[in-house]
């Protein structure tokens, strides 16, 4: 199984997106996957907030793995990032991916109905992946 595939896998058992494409990626980098599950913990649904969807963050922790000790080469490597998600996905903020804001009790009960977090937000964590492992195979 390769790191997208294990990304998709590891939402799909009910870790938040921002630990899903973090954990699946972090071995590369020196970090235990246990550990990465622990420090995306709080990043998923943008933040809980709607904010910079989970997966991306969870892609740009990756990338901070491994371009952190440069900061123009993590500087470039964050907005490459966002600019490609954003281009590939219409956004990267969540509530704007969604379709509605996860604030809000109205917003939560529109997301479940149209099973937006088991249908579209797969489909972020894959979108982030693919993403981040063409970055990773490019350097």
């Amino acid at each position: 199984m390769n790191s997208i595939e294990e990304s998709v896998q590891l939402f799909e058992q009910g870790y938040v997106c921002s630990q899903a494409v973090f954990a699946a990626f972090c071995q590369d980098f020196g970090l235990e996957k246990d550990m990465a599950l622990k420090i995306g913990a709080c990043f998923g649904s943008g933040m809980r907030k709607g904010e910079v969807c989970g997966a991306c963050t969870g892609a740009l922790m990756a990338l901070g793995l491994k371009y952190g000790d440069d900061k123009s080469k993590s500087n470039e490597a964050c907005e490459r990032f966002l600019d490609e998600f954003e281009n590939k996905n219409g956004s990267y903020i969540c509530r704007d991916l969604l379709g509605c804001d996860i604030r809000t009790e109205e917003g939560v009960e529109y997301a479940v109905k149209h099973n937006l977090f088991k249908e579209l937000c797969p489909k972020m964590v894959e979108s982030a992946s693919i993403i981040l492992d063409e970055m990773l195979a490019d350097d």
